[in-house]
């Protein structure tokens, strides 16, 4: 009741609207900005340009379509996948920013933006579906996750695979890499949860193995450090983790209609119930308050971490079951001096995170986008934006 009291008291017009403008506590609304129809089929996956106002989407029916968001316009077709496209990527050094795909063809294909999207590379490896990839910050690595049991790194100068990760005893369905490029989660049919150390690419670690889902788990997600002050509360510390690495925490989301919230050690801190049905994507929200959800439910749900994870629940986002989730990078505000006088576009999203531990600029200097999107089985982009 005193929390509802304090609520109530600060529900103010001049406290709204700060609110409102403050891009840590902005939250969507329930009306989309834009509903952008084309697929013929189910959405799979939505990657944003870490620069541009390009958004793309990837499908089962095939093909990978690039819309403008800020005008909800559809840009560009691309086709090459023989097979429903399961997962898509921005990524590669600052200017030489790429579009990786992902198929149950099996291949992953390389695109490049700043040549009409022309497909550049094809790369073959893996033994069935291939349901992930990442770009891996501060490297020319590429991670993918695939139904093969295996996670594979590549480098997507030469397009060779440059390691093979075993360790899953079933289907992989998501991987993430840290800011830093040191660490990849990744996650799927066997219920594990499993972090690895990537720095030394020749021997990587498997450095956790997280139990506890009941269910496939569908997604994962690594905890950005503006969330940590947050996270900390909930697993019991009282001065923050006890140190500031890229993998301090992490999410998971499973087809338990769970959301578990883990800490370095491998320990479940917080389990985050309310979905009605299975949990398909999430994502932290760039301010680190929040953690963001969406479900087959057809909710999108916002998770206040400085609260023990209450909930706010924004309902039917999409007619049918919603299957992926991303927020639109931030933005570096004041460029590091080597990009002065270049025609290269300063780095965003995880090139600025890169670029603030190369060089010093704090993640305050990163200005969040306060844009996300959901894509769904009724085939619609959904495009949020303050």
């Amino acid at each position: 009741m005193a929390t509802l009291q304090s609520e109530l008291d600060n529900m103010t017009p001049s406290s709204l609207s700060k609110r409102n403008q403050d891009p840590t506590s902005w939250l969507p609304k329930p009306s989309p900005q834009y509903s952008l129809e084309s697929h013929q089929n189910t959405i799979n996956c939505i990657a944003f340009h870490p620069v541009f106002s390009s958004i793309a989407s990837g499908s089962d029916d095939c093909t990978i379509k690039i819309w403008d968001w800020e005008h909800g316009e559809l840009e560009k077709t691309l086709k090459g996948h023989t097979r429903a496209v399961s997962d898509v990527d921005f990524g590669g050094p600052p200017g030489g920013i790429l579009l990786a795909s992902c198929s149950s063809d099996l291949s992953i294909r390389l695109w490049n933006p700043a040549d009409g999207y022309k497909n550049i590379r094809n790369l073959q490896g893996h033994d069935h579906s291939v349901s992930a990839v990442r770009f891996i910050p501060c490297t020319n690595l590429l991670a993918s996750a695939s139904r093969d049991k295996s996670l594979r790194i590549w480098d997507i100068t030469t397009g060779y695979c440059v390691r093979t990760i075993q360790g899953h005893s079933g289907w992989v369905r998501d991987v993430c890499p840290s800011f830093d490029g040191n660490f990849l989660l990744s996650t799927g049919d066997d219920m594990t949860v499993r972090l690895w150390n990537i720095s030394v690419i020749s021997q990587p670690e498997n450095k956790l193995i997280m139990d506890g889902h009941q269910h496939v788990i569908e997604c994962c997600a690594l905890a950005p450090p503006t969330s940590y002050q947050y996270l900390a509360r909930l697993a019991g510390l009282k001065h923050g983790p006890l140190a500031s690495g890229a993998a301090e925490f992490m999410a998971t989301g499973s087809r338990d209609k769970t959301i578990k919230i883990w800490d370095a050690r491998g320990t479940c801190i917080k389990t985050l119930i309310g979905h009605d049905n299975w949990v398909r994507a999430i994502t932290f929200h760039p301010g680190g308050k929040y953690l963001l959800s969406v479900s087959d439910d057809r909710t999108l749900r916002c998770w206040d971490l400085s609260q023990e994870g209450r909930c706010k629940t924004l309902t039917d986002v999409h007619e049918r079951f919603i299957t992926c989730l991303r927020w639109a990078p931030g933005i570096v505000k004041n460029a590091p001096a080597s990009y002065e006088n270049s025609s290269e576009t300063p780095p965003s999203g995880d090139y600025a995170k890169a670029t603030a531990k190369v060089t010093g600029v704090e993640f305050s200097d990163v200005q969040i986008r306060c844009v996300i999107a959901t894509g769904g089985v009724d085939r619609k982009l959904r495009i949020f934006a303050s």
